[in-house]
């Protein structure tokens, strides 16, 4: 019984430190930001705010193929306890489409991603799996595609 016990509290003493895991390891980050996969390759500027220790806002402003994308995303965000400075997120926001010629679509755009910023340097990494789900001109959707960012931390 007293090994039960003692068990039971290693599960749950584990079980808290690993949902305590901070999030949050720096404030703001500006950087670059690449949209590829399935069709054209979209590169342009990117700044992701942490509102508080969990919860961040990301734009992005995307270039490439006769097509600027404007994008902004919510995001939360959980640290992985044993990993410092690795986080993982999930993350929803809008995009717009602005195709040459005249054309703009727009869609919905969830993310699932990891973050890796480096301990003592102002430098992060960041790479995520982002379906487009466009709701203009018919509709459709284009599952294979993946974001990489490279960000200076502030």
């Amino acid at each position: 019984m007293k090994n039960l016990l003692k068990s039971l509290f290693a599960v749950v003493f584990l079980a808290i430190g690993a949902t305590q895991a901070k999030a949050q390891i720096y404030k703001t980050s500006l950087g670059l930001s690449v949209d590829f996969g399935d069709g054209s390759t979209l590169v342009g500027p990117a700044v992701k705010h942490f509102f508080d220790g969990n919860n961040a806002g990301q734009a992005e402003v995307v270039f490439g193929n006769h097509v600027t994308m404007l994008q902004a995303m919510y995001s939360y965000n959980k640290g992985i306890s044993g990993a410092k400075g690795l986080n993982w997120y999930l993350g929803i926001g809008p995009a717009l489409g602005f195709v040459k010629g005249g054309d703009t679509q727009f869609a919905i755009r969830p993310m699932a991603g990891l973050e890796y910023k480096i301990n003592g340097a102002p430098i992060a990494f960041s790479f995520d799996w982002r379906p487009a789900f466009w709701l203009s001109n018919g509709g459709d959707s284009n599952v294979g595609r993946f974001g990489f960012g490279f960000k200076f931390t502030l």
